[in-house]
């Protein structure tokens, strides 16, 4: 089953000074440093303070854990030689969007001239994951009926309390600041791929967007691949966070698939029920409370998420990421289960800002053994499949 399902993975990581964990815009040198190794893997953002790692094309978990621990690795390698060092979180928790120096390139530069403010602010990092569905119509109905979790996953994935130097009472901050963006945002429902195509179309005759790529909702049918892309999540605290994080996402989309092709329907919510749920994921996290509209009943978000991997449990042996999900209970049985809530407790104790930078740090290399690459690591190369290209 699960070469049905291949999945992409992109990181978008902050490059950070190792000293101070203060955010630097030095993205270009380690672009060109990179390069020799990861070729086109490693891609800039319209700030100079991130990275993006893309993944190849993913066969499965196993495949997916393997290529981004080597790729982490190889990566905080390069970094630490100039003296950086990688934060994985969805927003810096001292740093001003004011300071940070944008990337001198056409399409950046024409972005901040639509966007002003909007664009030059977008000092936000988050994990998008894509999962192959070939079947166009197919794609349709299961963005339709899976958007109902995507608060869910913004739960399980929020880790951004800070915004400009203050922690701010938001799980994800970075949800707030990408609410701004035209095109963001929860998708409607669509009856068939014909009515998508028509609205893309009709935005690119009208002279909004050039392509498909400047729709920037919560999730999106890919418009150059087969693929469903979730774009809800922050950066994870950790590798072991976004590798379950993909497996929900795999998995979500592996059931919806099997009932779909058996008729059997599952609601597609209106847009605003799901907000209501996405409001509260971003403001609460995993303590947040769930609405379900269809039962008429209130659950905490926990076990919400525990209902939603009972409900996938029959298609995750077959994908091979039973580890993956059951790292999800565990993560949901811990009361700091999140890297947002773990930001706050270490600024609630310390009020330092700098400590939770400094433990940021170590966590993104959690399970990372930079050590472990010497002088020969040039042998290591990332080339071995055709990549799934940037998706922005």
């Amino acid at each position: 089953m699960a070469d049905q399902f291949t999945l992409g993975i992109e990181e978008e990581f902050q490059l950070v000074k190792q000293d101070s964990g203060e955010l630097s815009s030095s993205a270009q040198s380690i672009l060109d440093k990179s390069a020799p190794y990861f070729e086109e893997k490693i891609k800039p953002e319209m700030l100079q303070s991130t990275l993006e790692y893309v993944s190849d094309i993913l066969p499965d978990l196993s495949a997916a854990r393997k290529e981004l621990y080597s790729a982490r690795t190889l990566l905080s390698r390069l970094v630490r030689e100039e003296g950086m060092a990688l934060i994985s979180a969805g927003t810096h928790p001292t740093a001003l969007w004011m300071e940070q120096e944008r990337t001198d390139k056409d399409r950046y530069i024409e972005m901040e001239e639509e966007y002003q403010d909007v664009g030059r602010s977008i000092l936000i990092f988050g994990l998008h994951v894509h999962v192959a569905v070939q079947d166009k119509e197919l794609a349709i109905k299961i963005m339709n009926q899976v958007r109902s979790w995507l608060p869910h996953l913004l739960a399980l994935s929020s880790n951004s309390p800070f915004w400009n130097g203050r922690m701010t009472g938001i799980k994800s901050y970075r949800s707030v600041v990408w609410k701004r963006f035209p095109r963001s945002g929860m998708p409607d429902v669509f009856t068939s791929w014909s009515q998508f195509d028509r609205y893309v179309q009709d935005l690119v005759e009208m002279e909004c967007i050039d392509n498909g790529k400047k729709i920037w909702w919560d999730m999106r049918p890919h418009p150059f691949f087969d693929t469903l892309e979730f774009r809800i999540c922050d950066m994870p605290s950790t590798l072991e966070d976004t590798l379950a994080i993909a497996a929900l996402c795999q998995a979500l989309i592996a059931k919806l698939s099997y009932l779909n092709e058996r008729d059997k329907a599952v609601p597609s919510l209106r847009r605003d029920y799901i907000d209501e749920n996405k409001w509260r994921a971003m403001r609460y996290g995993l303590d947040a409370e769930v609405l379900d509209f269809e039962g008429l009943r209130r659950l905490n978000m926990r076990d919400a998420l525990r209902e939603t991997l009972t409900f996938v449990d029959d298609v995750v042996n077959d994908l091979g990421s039973r580890r993956e999900i059951d790292y999800i209970r565990t993560l949901l049985d811990d009361p700091q289960g999140t890297g947002a809530d773990r930001q706050m407790v270490i600024y609630q104790e310390s009020s330092d800002p700098q400590k939770v930078s400094q433990f940021l740090i170590e966590r993104t290399m959690e399970g990372v053994k930079v050590d472990d690459i010497h002088e020969g690591h040039k042998v290591l190369r990332f080339r071995s499949r055709k990549p799934v290209k940037k998706a922005n």
